[in-house]
């Protein structure tokens, strides 16, 4: 499975406090910057909007402080958040707040990092959890193997069995199309025939042959028929409408 996402606000009223931490953010791996604010009030809107998975939060601001904005939003509703101030005596009111680390300036990036971590490992045990399935396993010669969804191309029926097409390969597996159109993502994979079921992102094309019938072709050049009832809505989805 493929690790998450983190997206992080910065908040710090200094512009190269922010430039450093947007730097260090740069060299990690599946993190994005959701946003940057530069005072209290402004953090509070934008915890509000963005609803971050991570929090880097100055604790010395003019006007509203670090402080003030966890108060406001409410410790319960604060996302992780790692405060970072110039002044070490703040620390033991940081944690009162529910601060998952903290971080006295200047910081290297090794004592970064580790927090980083911690802030990590504490948005992912808030993250809601899919109801989707993550992984298939199919047998194979007496073996099994777990192939993870995301490398499935498209799954097709064949008689009693739903045969998985990933990057060249067939495996068959007993299961009914519909049981497992239930368990995959609608997000990701979208049945465009009651015998075919296939991973968006792998359409190139979407063809309109003669005599109104319609196909899709992938990328790998693998054409499949498309029921005349769920052109529209692949199209809605692909964004062809």
């Amino acid at each position: 499975m493929a690790e998450r996402t983190l997206r992080v606000l910065i908040v710090d009223d200094e512009l190269l406090a922010r430039q450093r931490i947007e730097d260090l953010l740069a060299k990690e791996p599946h993190v994005e910057i959701a946003g940057s604010a530069t005072d209290g009030e402004e953090a509070v809107s934008m915890i509000e909007e963005l609803h971050p998975d991570l929090v880097f939060l100055d604790v010395q601001m003019p006007g509203r402080t670090g402080i003030d904005v966890v108060e406001t939003i409410g410790a319960e509703a604060m996302p992780p958040t790692i405060f970072t101030t110039a002044y070490e005596r703040f620390a033991l009111k940081a944690f009162d707040v529910a601060a998952v680390d903290y971080l006295v300036k200047p910081f290297d990036d090794e004592r970064f990092a580790q927090a980083l971590a911690r802030g990590r490992k504490a948005a992912e045990a808030l993250a809601p959890k899919s109801k989707y399935v993550q992984r298939i396993t199919v047998e194979l010669r007496g073996q099994m193997r777990v192939v993870p969804v995301s490398m499935i191309d498209y799954i097709t029926a064949s008689g009693p069995y739903a045969e998985l097409h990933v990057s060249g390969r067939t495996f068959a597996i007993r299961e009914k199309m519909q049981t497992l159109e239930e368990k995959l993502d609608p997000a990701i994979f979208f049945r465009i025939h009651r015998s075919a079921i296939v991973q968006l992102d792998r359409i190139d094309t979407l063809l309109h042959a003669a005599g109104g019938d319609y196909a899709v072709r992938l990328k790998d050049g693998t054409e499949l028929s498309v029921s005349r009832a769920r052109r529209e809505e692949l199209e809605e989805r692909v964004g062809a409408r």
